[in-house]
């Protein structure tokens, strides 16, 4: 993806917006990168992140969030493996870029949520 493509960027954005918290609950207890993932949302969706950081990060987050990826994720092991490699790539990209309150606002979304309470989709 080009991060200079701004439909491209906008389209990831409506992309994940609609579809982040449905994907991540569904998958709760099945998902190990969990925090990474929480913590690139909020880092994406916060309005100081810069735009390369956010396009970068929306678009690992629409890997996620998309119904076809490279390993399908009801693969018992292996199924989020692909997502994971992109979420990690992404995150490294953009490692300056994801702050301790990205950070903290995840564990504590994290927390919430396996405990059955919901977090507003941000």
């Amino acid at each position: 993806m080009a991060v200079s493509d701004p439909d491209r960027v906008e389209r990831d954005e409506r992309l994940v917006r609609r579809r982040f918290w449905r994907k991540l609950r569904a998958n709760l207890h099945r998902v190990p990168f969990l925090e990474e993932l929480l913590a690139a949302y909020f880092c994406a969706t916060d309005p100081a992140t810069p735009y390369r950081a956010k396009a970068i990060l929306l678009a690992a987050l629409a890997y996620f969030v998309l119904p076809v990826d490279a390993v399908p994720d009801w693969l018992l092991i292996a199924g989020f493996t692909d997502d994971a490699a992109v979420l990690a790539a992404a995150v490294q990209t953009v490692r300056t870029n994801l702050t301790p309150g990205h950070w903290l606002r995840a564990k504590e979304t994290l927390r919430a949520e396996k405990g059955g309470e919901t977090e507003s989709a941000g």
